[in-house]
């Protein structure tokens, strides 16, 4: 394997030839060694990377300030770059110090390199295309790498919406199955009033689909960039009408409608979005592990829990136990969930943590939020293929509970008043009666009267108006 010198200010080194980044990458990895997750492992960012030195090369060459064969070598190899042919050349960690200096000459040295082989040089051969002064013309880490970002978010967002569309229509799915199941309600885990399964599962979906609005409404803020700012949002070293030229060449590039912020000086230092788009993914993770918490208690058991449900037998649950099942399913979707509201706390102390003109704490904001998004989306997506598809309902059981619960005394108060059904509800506690036969022992209702006011529609919805009270008296 042959090697090239290559240099930077600090000094000259040997870079293997079969390698597209330069020396200033190979510094970084010499230098943060932290995580072992490098830009390679995220290749919608790879993407965004490659997506914005295109804009930038297409917006400097429409204002004179790039040729058109520089231009053109370069934006070949931002699209060769995002075909992932070359993921394995981004090589920093993604974790790092430089507030993304090292992500961003990574980007710069591989597009230069690939670059120079279109055009027919070697690699280094930086006199022809230089990672600085033609890939970075224009640009700034500080304005480049945030913008990458967001284009990141963008579509990692756009990729977390789906997935949580997969569970809700799961969710609703269940709903519409088990619509006629009745069963108890419960609130603070003692009786309350009946309900159907239906309802219960239909609550789930409704959840999940606010947040769905929710994520859309946070995708938003990250439309907003400040590429054309630079190094501290003066736009020092750029034509004053670049910021202008590159949004609409980024919009063209990405497809999406992204808009160069008002101040770019404000744009440049506020991470405001960041800490936003934290807080909604700790909301779906907190409301997602909820619904997880509900599942394994609906099918805990199977002898002596509730055991209204009954979720896919995904594995064997003990090394000890004969026969034991876990809700592995709900479990692992419940530890995604802590470690995302864990990170939230990360993001916030990175975004408050930052001075002056910069946050320098970008890298573990990204890092963050990219990680948290794509391990939300996978625990969506297992939890309803693996899990919520396969649940079946216990009828039998879920029925039994109303029946043999003193909640649904609850559904006598219009008709023998709360004093009454109190008393009834105490002596069923002490003596293990039903609710039912108590009522009609002390003749406060009549067989018939009970048939008619536990009636699925009666129990179920709103139903109770004075002319129906009035009626029922009679």
């Amino acid at each position: 394997m042959g090697k090239r010198k290559e240099h930077d200010f600090i000094g000259e080194l040997e870079i293997a030839d079969d390698v597209y980044y330069g020396v200033q990458t190979f510094r970084a990895v010499e230098n943060f060694d932290i995580t072992h997750e490098r830009l390679r492992d995220f290749p919608n960012f790879i993407v965004a990377l490659a997506q914005v030195k295109k804009a930038a090369a297409l917006a400097n060459n429409e204002l004179g300030l790039l040729d058109e064969k520089l231009k053109n070598a370069i934006c070949e190899a931002c699209d060769k770059v995002m075909s992932g042919k070359y993921n394995d050349q981004f090589v920093v960690d993604m974790i790092q110090g430089g507030a993304g200096t090292s992500t961003n000459m990574n980007a710069n040295e591989v597009i230069a390199n690939l670059a120079l082989e279109i055009l027919g040089h070697e690699k280094g051969e930086y006199k022809y295309c230089h990672p600085n002064d033609h890939v970075n013309l224009s640009q700034s880490t500080n304005d480049a790498y945030p913008t990458a970002i967001r284009i990141a978010l963008f579509e990692r967002l756009s990729e977390l919406m789906d997935a949580m569309r997969v569970i809700k229509d799961s969710f609703e799915k269940k709903a519409k199955e088990f619509k006629d199941v009745l069963k108890m309600g419960r609130t603070q885990l003692q009786d309350a009033v009946p309900m159907t399964l239906g309802q219960e599962f239909k609550t789930f979906a409704v959840m999940i689909g606010e947040d769905i609005e929710r994520v859309g409404e946070a995708r938003n803020l990250v439309r907003e960039i400040n590429l054309g700012g630079t190094a501290i949002g003066t736009g020092i070293n750029t034509d004053p009408r670049y910021p202008k030229v590159v949004e609409k060449k980024l919009q063209e590039v990405t497809g999406r409608p992204f808009i160069t912020a008002g101040d770019l000086i404000e744009a440049t230092q506020d991470t405001g979005a960041y800490v936003q788009i934290s807080g909604v993914l700790k909301r779906v993770a907190t409301k997602l592990s909820k619904v997880c918490n509900d599942l394994r208690l609906l099918g805990s058991g199977p002898k002596c829990g509730l055991n209204e449900i009954n979720l896919p037998k995904m594995q064997p649950g003990s090394s000890i136990m004969p026969g034991k099942v876990n809700p592995v399913i709900p479990e692992v979707v419940n530890q995604v969930c802590f470690d995302v509201i864990g990170s939230d706390v990360t993001v916030t102390l990175a975004c408050e943590g930052g001075q002056l003109q910069l946050n320098v704490f970008e890298p573990v904001v990204a890092y963050s939020l990219f990680t948290s998004i794509s391990r939300l989306k996978r625990a969506c997506r297992t939890l309803a293929t693996k899990c919520v598809d396969g649940i079946t309902a216990n009828e039998d059981r879920c029925r039994e509970y109303v029946y043999n619960s003193i909640g649904i005394v609850t559904a006598f108060n219009p008709y023998i008043g709360y004093e009454n059904s109190a008393s009834i509800a105490k002596e069923s506690l002490n003596t293990g009666k039903s609710v039912v036969d108590i009522a009609i022992e002390r003749n406060l209702l009549t067989k018939e009267q009970i048939d008619d006011i536990l009636r699925p529609d009666n129990l179920l919805k709103p139903h109770m108006t004075a002319e129906d009270k009035a009626q029922f008296k009679k």
